[in-house]
């Protein structure tokens, strides 16, 4: 990670610069996301984000966890930054405690949604 994005990260709240990523991050990541490679809310696959569900500058013994990772998009899909709103419930100085079972529950929302139409009215 270029220092660029890491102030950038840190100016939006994403990490504090003191936060240092295990060298080994890169390729859990490309791992992760070789599995799980759409939004789990919107299940799109653009400006894709590997989320921790506890953050790594807090518990950095879960960063390289799998089942602390869950794959959110920062794509604005009809104006929704799922990893800003339900990973940090809109603020990156927060977390979402039940991110994984708050993105089931959209993502089937998603899927399932009506359309509306002249005739449906």
């Amino acid at each position: 990670m270029t220092i660029i994005k890491r102030i950038k990260d840190a100016v939006n709240g994403k990490a504090p610069l003191s936060a240092k990523r295990s060298g080994k991050w890169p390729s859990v990541r490309k791992h992760f996301l070789a599995i799980n490679p759409a939004c789990a809310v919107c299940g799109g696959f653009k400006k894709i984000e590997v989320h921790h569900k506890n953050p790594f500058h807090l518990h950095p013994e879960l960063e390289l966890d799998s089942s602390n990772l869950i794959t959110l998009c920062e794509e604005d899909t009809n104006g929704v930054n799922c990893h800003l709103l339900f990973g940090h419930l809109g603020n990156f100085k927060s977390l979402n405690k039940t991110v994984v079972k708050d993105a089931a529950t959209w993502n089937k929302k998603i899927q399932t949604r009506p359309i509306i139409s002249k005739e449906s009215i």
